[in-house]
């Protein structure tokens, strides 16, 4: 379509102003924001994030060899949209892995070039300080030469509790053990009746923005995220976006650190507290996705998690903003594939093809989007190969295969008596 065409059709859809804005580089405001969710022609929102993402990414759309590691899923936090944790108590799904069990899990794709560890878990409430040191050592002796991503803010607050140090020097300590970068997940929506309502226990947007401004000041990166589709509605939303723009403000200016990457995240409703509400559309994640990049100017990326997304909403994705697709992952718990279940993969010929496909320029990246290779270098399958045969070892048998399991309740099913009665028809509120 023609830039004459695009700009009757953005003009139809109410959106010149913003359009103006972009073409311009100028910020947007809340109540464009606002505008962007609300527009019924989702190609228009799309067009013009295309246009912040080619200005500062071009054709290029990275991949990253990466592999998760979940250490424990016993977290003591009792948010209702969540499926993967286990209670601290009695729970039969529950398990915590030594250091030496998490050095054997890298081991064990040791065939893999794998470049990033992504390291998360739950909010254990018996995990010493000491753990998660050693757990660090652990993971960088195993592999040395792979960068350590890890510890959300969440788990940050629990680390800073039990350490009974500073902010500042725990960030120093992880680092010095083998910490160099941190993902972007807990915040959910920074959004206090969200907050209160869905995950109250947890720290809140003050909390999270206060300690990921302490990880950027000791030079750290770290991403952010905004997880939707449950309860929260678009302004909340926009004031997400809002915060974290004023943050990434403050760290770019005073600090060596930052935010690399945001990555909206489209929540899964099995086997939560919340499993009666229908999940997002593609339509949903695509202008996430879009929404994201026209709002955070100042942030480098936008990722579209493949895991999450769904690998063909991805593809669409690299047109509506996104720059990132992720990466192998080679197992993942945070929600379960109905079929796969914690075997969750996609090789490095998988993503490269899958970026070509879609016409866009692949690019292998490290956590800190050093470049690594380019187009079809080095890619292979072994990574679907070591996932299949390795995936589940030593696992804890009780928290295999859950999706499939009727007589399975999860730690979050058990809360459904907190499920207000008005979100039983929420779907017809969040989209106003």
């Amino acid at each position: 379509m023609s830039g004459v065409l695009w700009r009757r059709r953005i003009e139809a859809a109410g959106l010149g102003g913003i359009h103006d804005k972009v073409l311009r580089e100028e910020r947007l405001s809340f109540d464009d924001g606002l505008q962007l969710y609300n527009t019924f022609d989702l190609n228009a929102v799309g067009y013009l994030a295309n246009i912040v993402r080619e200005r500062k990414n071009g054709n290029i759309a990275y991949w990253v060899r990466n592999q998760h590691i979940n250490y424990t899923n016993v977290c003591n936090k009792g948010c209702l949209f969540c499926s993967f944790y286990a209670k601290p108590k009695d729970d039969p799904r529950a398990y915590v892995m030594t250091p030496e069990v998490a050095a054997q899990k890298v081991l064990n794709y040791g065939d893999a070039p794998i470049s990033e560890i992504h390291v998360v878990g739950g909010v254990n409430p018996k995990l010493d300080y000491e753990y998660y040191l050693e757990l660090l050592r652990a993971i960088k002796a195993a592999r040395p030469e792979a960068h350590i991503k890890a510890f959300t803010m969440v788990e940050i607050d629990q680390i800073v509790r039990r350490s009974k140090k500073s902010p500042r020097e725990v960030f120093l300590d992880l680092k010095a053990a083998g910490l160099d970068a941190l993902p972007g997940g807990g915040a959910e929506v920074m959004s206090d009746r969200v907050h209160e309502d869905l995950f109250s226990t947890k720290p809140d947007a003050a909390r999270w923005l206060e300690l990921a401004r302490e990880a950027h000041a000791v030079g750290l990166k770290s991403n952010a995220t905004l997880l939707y589709g449950h309860v929260e509605q678009t302004p909340e939303k926009v004031e997400h976006f809002l915060k974290l723009r004023e943050t990434q403000d403050d760290s770019l200016k005073n600090t060596a650190g930052g935010f690399l990457t945001f990555i909206p995240l489209s929540w899964h409703p099995e086997k939560t507290a919340l499993e009666h509400l229908k999940p997002p559309t593609g339509v949903d994640d695509l202008r996430e996705i879009a929404v994201s990049r026209l709002m955070l100017d100042n942030f480098p990326h936008i990722k579209s998690f493949w895991i999450m997304n769904s690998a063909p909403i991805t593809q669409s994705a690299l047109w509506f903003g996104a720059d990132d697709v992720d990466g192998t992952i080679m197992e993942y718990e945070i929600i379960r594939d109905p079929s796969r279940d914690r075997k969750q993969v996609l090789t490095s010929r998988d993503l490269v093809e899958m970026i070509l496909e879609a016409g866009r320029e692949p690019v292998e990246r490290d956590p800190l989007y050093n470049v690594l290779s380019r187009g079809l270098e080095n890619v292979s399958d072994v990574e679907g190969v070591l996932s299949n045969e390795r995936a589940n070892l030593g696992h804890n048998a009780q928290n295999l295969d859950i999706m499939s399991r009727d007589e399975v309740t999860t730690a979050a099913q058990s809360l459904k008596y907190k499920v207000k009665p008005e979100w039983i028809q929420v779907e017809t509120n969040i989209k106003q």
